[in-house]
């Protein structure tokens, strides 16, 4: 029997198509919109603050939201809220009005994920990892097309806001179709116990501790973050200012990384579990992502700067939702609360790496973020290695699923 909520996915999916585009607008218009508003090239990366402002500041209302009103009213909100901030962007020229509409754009990122997210795993029970995989797949598509369509308009003399009208046109679009299409009843209840208590099988060695591989993880959600919004912020700057770029060429640079982004997530949905552990793509992404940026102080060929940015997209993306998994495995009791710090983390990442990475910018130059996604990234392994060791105690190491 064909799934009733096929067609509902593909509005949700589209979404997050164009959520992928942007994700990168802002960085990759950042001359456009210093000079529309009369600010520096760092007050313009304060935008991406202000949406993880509006995210973290959501996070706090809807998860109740969704579960109270349901996935399609919060849905629909967030295609209005995201049209709202992208016919916004492009018309003000006050940069205090822009920030609001960014915060705006935040608060639509969380009631997105909010709604989509579960609606996606209720919509196919059977196949929920594979929905959700394909979620991330449409981000790093649309983040991939995003610098083509720039630079079509670049070559015909186009007004850059066209770029934001024609997401907009579409999230319109969506948010008409989303209210005509069949939602999955949120409120079905999970499997319970002759307690009342949803059933949970866990098969602990050691009891998890929160304030040992739990924090350890809530940072991760962090630094996976911060590694992932140091690129999609300052990447074209970078290529200009840095390596020396021609303005189209930096651009497009975000389209090999949002390839390396994709590719990542294809090759995480055929390995993982089968192959390697979430936690040891944890270790071995950073050290790659490292070993990437460091290549990006020496080569001198642009081939080998394409090479180096989709490399990046690879070892930078995924680590965050494999840090999610591994924490609601720890703590299987309480999935909503624990996922949510660490989303809280990953929000805060959203609102302070900008404000450090401009900072550093303003007082020493665009290397700086460079340097700072390089320790960011030993951070990160050695947060990793650390839960490894403790999944070995809480599992066994016999548990090859968890700690191989």
């Amino acid at each position: 029997m064909k799934n009733p909520f096929l067609k509902t996915s593909l509005g949700m999916y589209l979404n997050y198509f164009m959520l992928g585009m942007i994700n990168i607008i802002i960085a990759s218009n950042m001359d456009n919109l210093s000079d529309r508003y009369g600010v520096t090239i760092a007050q313009i990366s304060l935008l991406v603050s202000a949406i993880g402002i509006g995210k973290l500041g959501a996070l706090f209302f809807v998860g109740r939201l969704s579960d109270g009103l349901g996935r399609k009213p919060v849905i629909i909100t967030a295609c209005f809220l995201y049209l709202v901030f992208l016919i916004g962007i492009p018309t003000t020229t006050s940069y205090v009005i822009a920030f609001i509409f960014a915060i705006s754009a935040g608060i639509a990122n969380s009631l997105l994920d909010s709604g989509t997210y579960p609606a996606l795993t209720e919509s196919f029970p059977k196949k929920a990892s594979s929905a959700n995989v394909l979620v991330k797949a449409s981000v790093s598509i649309g983040a991939t097309l995003l610098p083509f369509i720039l630079a079509v308009l670049i070559a015909n003399d186009i007004f850059w806001g066209w770029a934001f009208f024609g997401l907009g046109a579409l999230y319109l679009v969506s948010g008409i179709y989303l209210m005509f299409m069949p939602f999955p009843d949120h409120k079905a209840a999970p499997a319970k116990d002759e307690k009342g208590e949803e059933t949970v099988e866990t098969n602990f060695k050691q009891e998890p501790k929160i304030f040992g591989e739990g924090l350890a993880i809530i940072l991760i959600g962090f630094t996976s973050t911060a590694l992932f919004v140091v690129w999609q912020t300052w990447l074209p700057k970078l290529g200009t200012d840095f390596i020396g770029l021609e303005s189209s060429q930096a651009v497009q640079l975000l389209s090999y990384f949002s390839i390396g982004a994709l590719v990542s997530v294809l090759l995480l949905a055929v390995v993982l579990d089968k192959y390697i552990s979430p936690i040891m793509v944890a270790i071995i992404y950073p050290i790659g992502a490292i070993v990437a940026m460091l290549s990006l102080f020496v080569v001198e060929s642009y081939g080998l700067v394409l090479v180096s940015t989709f490399l990046l997209g690879l070892f930078t993306s995924g680590i965050f939702q494999l840090a999610l998994s591994v924490m609601m495995k720890l703590f299987p009791k309480n999935k909503a609360t624990f996922s949510a710090y660490v989303n809280i983390a990953a929000s805060s990442a959203f609102i302070l790496v900008p404000i450090i990475t401009s900072a550093l910018v303003d007082s020493v130059g665009i290397s700086m973020t460079l340097v700072f996604d390089i320790v960011i990234a030993v951070i990160s392994v050695i947060l990793a290695v650390y839960v490894l060791s403790r999944l070995n105690k809480v599992f066994g190491k016999t548990d090859k699923a968890t700690v191989k």
